[in-house]
């Protein structure tokens, strides 16, 4: 028979079911115990006593507020009370001052009706103990509820005593579970229970702890439902199919442009188009081999074991790639090849005298590439596809790739060309240019633009190979599949429009002054300041919020469990590594002076680029975040120039 634990405002409400009891009830005299009277008192819903003192009695209710000594209060019925001349202690009982300093272990207790040895039961002592042979059945222990958690109570929040606590006398509890917040405010209603500072000080504390980590628990599950890759890309960018299959066929002959503009004497928009070349002068075995071996040496300096392994951004199936941060080791690897092949006299300017074959034989081997990774793709299972690279429609999931996260093996094709070959080989390609404006100028040194430009990008590609590991929190990473888009982009767009100021100096020397090169420099290192802080508070914050050195960041929460930055540079423009970037394409540039415009194509080019990237994370973060995003575009209302835009 299952007995209902039941919780009434007062023991007048209580109805028993035997004629003993209704008749104990009527006949109970008025007040027994006066105030301030030292007793012992039964703690609710057990069947251990402790040392009490009496401060007030309802004549209302016949109940008895005491306070016992770790400073509880609670209101008892009479029955629940003797005085200490009745009752003896056993020694048990009598090392713990209070229930809440009651050890954990097993604890036995003779029934609190038991005389001692030796001594004649009275009647009322009679009718009080088989009173507390009722409780025990009808009455869940509440105990559990009056106490939170500390160090000598181990028993749960919800009530539910562990496995290794137990009483001598057997309870029978309802298997219906009340709720802890609902039993707890029957308790208080019944007992009056006024708990002291420091437990509600456990209590907060206790608290907080439940929120933490059930904020984790719904960031685990919002990365598997708001991160999982949709089965088919509704929304198309781009420009859609059309779009995509123009920007295939635009996107090298910009190269081919420009790089046929920086050859003319006068590279200016006026005079297009440029002379083209004969098409068998744009290809070169020899200049293809060169590329292929400088792509293969790359890929064994990735595969190397050296430099650390660390985990990406949860997949939609939750799984963890694994990434080896070397590409700083890679960069020192290749310098040191460089500086051997400069001591034995090569010809670094080469580069310089087929640059326009160099490009040639990247762009095919982009495309190449990109048709290999392409045709994988249609084997690749659901969960690996890109969320925005997954239409339907081959053109489109062709050029902005299908698969995510293509790999050979360990080796991640789309992570290793990130920054490896185009990157480094912007170096090289500046440093080419370098040489090749000493020999062909006749100068004893290079030129102080020449100087600027080296060093500016020198910085750039220096800092992101040695800040590797925050390229894993891109877009270009965690969205983006791995297609003629990045491809392209990576091996091609990169390394010989990146270098084009260096490529213009070659032809079209440009002298400055120093205090204009101070200034530029100024300007560059300003740019630099705010990308790279700006980056680092970002970083740093998506891999752990709670860390003790960003509690100067404030920032609101969202239903990812993930939270928006409304201070540092975050608070100062949506997007604030786009600005510092390209405050630094700017300084770049100036150092070719105002001639043509044709140095300036880097700075016009990354603008619309970031503009348009700053609208594809506008997108996305307001289908992630919500309301949100909203109250977090309220409170930085400027995307990435401040008071501009």
């Amino acid at each position: 028979m299952r007995i209902e634990a039941k919780f009434l405002p007062s023991s007048r409400a209580r109805c028993h079911t035997g004629t003993e009891e209704r008749d104990s009830f009527w006949k109970m005299p008025n007040r027994r115990f006066a105030d301030g009277e030292v007793v012992m008192g039964r703690w609710p819903g057990s069947v251990l006593y402790y040392e009490v003192q009496v401060t007030s009695y309802d004549d209302v209710s016949h109940l008895y507020t005491v306070k016992y000594k770790d400073g509880t209060e609670l209101a008892l019925k009479e029955s629940d009370i003797r005085s200490q001349s009745t009752f003896k202690h056993r020694k048990s009982q009598s090392s713990s001052s209070s229930p809440s300093r009651r050890s954990s272990s097993r604890s036995r207790s003779r029934s609190p009706g038991r005389p001692a040895k030796g001594r004649r039961r009275s009647s009322s002592q009679s009718r009080e103990h088989k009173d507390d042979k009722k409780k025990t059945i009808s009455e869940t222990s509440l105990a559990p509820l009056a106490l939170k958690p500390s160090e000598n109570n181990t028993r749960r929040y919800n009530g539910e005593p562990d496995s290794t606590e137990r009483n001598d006398t057997s309870f029978v509890i309802s298997e219906q579970k009340l709720k802890p917040d609902l039993e707890i405010a029957r308790v208080l209603e019944q007992y009056s229970l006024r708990p002291r500072k420091e437990e509600k000080k456990k209590e907060e504390m206790y608290s907080e702890k439940k929120i933490f980590e059930t904020k984790k628990v719904i960031e685990k599950a919002s990365l598997k439902t708001i991160e999982k890759a949709p089965s088919k890309t509704k929304e198309l960018e781009f420009g859609g199919r059309i779009g995509t299959f123009t920007l295939i066929f635009f996107l090298p002959a910009t190269v081919l442009y420009l790089l046929l503009m920086c050859k003319q004497d006068d590279p200016s928009l006026m005079n297009f188009p440029p002379p083209l070349p004969a098409l068998e002068s744009l290809w070169e075995a020899r200049v293809f081999g060169v590329f292929l071996l400088w792509f293969f040496l790359q890929a064994l300096f990735y595969l190397l074991p050296i430099g650390k392994v660390v985990e990406g951004l949860p997949l939609s199936n939750g799984r963890k790639l694994q990434y080896r941060i070397n590409g700083f080791y890679a960069f020192v690897l290749t310098a040191a090849a460089l500086g051997t092949l400069l001591y034995f006299q090569f010809e670094l300017h080469y580069l310089y005298d087929h640059f326009l074959q160099f490009a040639v034989s990247a762009a095919a081997f982009s495309m190449a590439l990109s048709i290999y990774l392409y045709i994988r793709s249609l084997k690749a299972p659901e969960e690996e596809l890109a969320p925005g690279g997954n239409s339907g429609y081959f053109v489109y999931d062709f050029f902005t790739g299908h698969e995510l996260n293509p790999r050979i093996g360990s080796f991640d094709l789309k992570y290793f060309c990130e920054l490896r070959p185009g990157l480094i080989g912007w170096v090289v390609i500046n440093l080419a240019m370098l040489l090749a404006e000493m020999k062909i100028h006749n100068q004893s040194m290079p030129s102080l633009a020449m100087i600027l430009v080296n060093s500016f990008q020198l910085l750039y590609v220096v800092d992101a190979l040695w800040n590797e590991e925050a390229v894993l929190t891109t877009m270009d990473i965690t969205h983006d599949g791995f297609g003629f888009m990045l491809a392209f982009g990576d091996l091609v767009w990169v390394p010989f429009v990146y270098s084009l100021q260096a490529f213009y100096l070659v032809g079209h020397p440009t002298a400055i002054s120093w205090p204009v090169a101070a200034a530029i420099t100024i300007l560059n290192s300003i740019g630099y300041y705010i990308f790279r802080s700006a980056n680092s508070q970002k970083n740093s914050f998506r891999r752990n919020p709670a860390d003790p050195k960003l509690a100067y960041l404030k920032s609101i929460p969202t239903a990812t469990g993930k939270g928006l930055l409304v201070t540092g540079w975050w608070g100062f423009v949506r997007h604030p590594n786009y600005l510092g970037d390209i405050i630094m394409a700017l300084a770049w540039s100036l150092p070719c002076g105002f001639n043509h415009i044709l140095p300036y194509f880097y700075v016009i080019y990354f603008i619309c680029l970031l503009v348009h990237r700053e609208a594809r994370d506008e997108h996305h973060c307001k289908q992630k975040y919500g309301l949100a995003w909203e109250r977090y575009c309220q409170r930085v209302p400027y995307r990435i120039f401040p008071y501009i835009y």
